[in-house]
């Protein structure tokens, strides 16, 4: 290339350096005032909340009450949050697994979980893997009283029988898992003399399969949750925990009445983990308030056989969740397993 010598005196008669010069400098302007409403753009995308789906987690199987729970909420905050809810579930170890997931990932609101009472019972256990301060609820969304029940052919009856039968034969019970109330209410029968063991499915279908099928004896389950086994004629229930009566099954007896102390109640919480956003954790839990007291979900409580008054909302979930506690390890206390 050859010499370029400098602009001639028509080019700079002309402006030639001062138009360039100007253009240089709008040209900067521009760019700059684009970089910068970017930016803006960029951190109103990442303060607007919530921006991509959440993780929905289920730590039981498909078809059981967590899973049920979890698609009927995921449902009604994907209408209130305009994002999507995945619901993944992530069985085993009375619902740890799926904790784990939660706990061991980033606390940053794009994973909530249903937790039921199965799993919060092991927080009563001295070298509990798992504290109420790793957790933060957004609300509790239904309340369920537990009960033992029989295939619709069973030979037994009713209560009487079964606890006549358990006196004299081992009687096989489906339960959730070890360290579950399910586990504390089958050894409170062992202290009173009756034969009954704990054999645990973390699958909601197989554990009432085996009852159906014969290969479990009893099932500690909600009656809400086995329904469709209940209307259709394939299970009946036997008991219920609980200090009132069923009014769904109203000819059926009640622990508090036959004189047996245990009644603790089914509970499923939504939760985030500890450390989120504090303003994270208010859309969220405002959000499940919202679909906590709407028509629909008052629908899903009745299909369910819930308590209607079931929700209690995050700033009051703590404080029933402590009560329950302390009721579960006075029982865990009072009914450790005899050989």
């Amino acid at each position: 290339m050859g010499f370029v010598g400098p602009p001639s005196k028509k080019l700079r008669a002309n402006g030639g350096y001062k138009g360039g010069f100007e253009l240089r400098h709008a040209l900067i302007v521009a760019g700059c005032l684009l970089l910068g409403s970017a930016a803006v753009s960029g951190v109103a995308a990442e303060d607007a909340y919530p921006a991509r789906p959440i993780t929905f987690i289920v730590p039981w199987g498909p078809g059981g009450g967590a899973d049920q729970l979890a698609r009927i909420a995921s449902k009604l905050m994907e209408q209130e949050l305009k994002v999507s809810f995945p619901v993944i579930n992530v069985p085993g170890a009375t619902g740890q697994t799926g904790l784990t997931k939660l706990v061991s990932g980033p606390s940053d609101g794009y994973s909530i979980e249903v937790m039921t009472g199965d799993t919060f019972a092991l927080f009563t256990a001295v070298n509990a893997r798992f504290k109420l301060n790793q957790i933060v609820p957004l609300g509790i969304m239904i309340q369920q009283p537990s009960g033992f029940f029989v295939k619709i052919d069973s030979p037994w009856k009713n209560w009487a029988d079964v606890e006549a039968a358990a006196r004299t034969t081992p009687l096989r019970v489906a339960v959730t898992g070890f360290g579950s109330p399910d586990e504390f209410t089958v050894n409170y029968f062992r202290n009173k003399g009756m034969k009954l063991e704990a054999v645990p499915f973390a699958e909601p279908g197989l554990r009432y399969s085996s009852v159906i099928g014969g290969q479990s004896d009893l099932v500690y389950e909600q009656a809400g949750d086995i329904r469709s086994f209940l209307d259709g004629k394939q299970i009946r229930p036997v008991i219920f925990f609980s200090d009132k009566v069923f009014e769904a099954y109203p000819d059926i007896p009640y622990s508090e009445k036959l004189g047996y102390d245990v009644k603790l109640p089914q509970f499923r919480v939504i939760i985030a983990k500890a450390g989120t956003d504090p303003a994270q954790v208010k859309i969220l839990s405002e959000a499940i308030k919202k679909i906590g007291t709407a028509p629909e979900f008052a629908a899903y409580l009745k299909q369910q056989l819930g308590e209607p008054q079931s929700f209690i909302p995050a700033d009051q979930a703590i404080s029933y969740m402590n009560k329950w506690l302390e009721e579960a390890s006075a029982l865990s206390a009072a009914t450790k397993a005899k050989p």
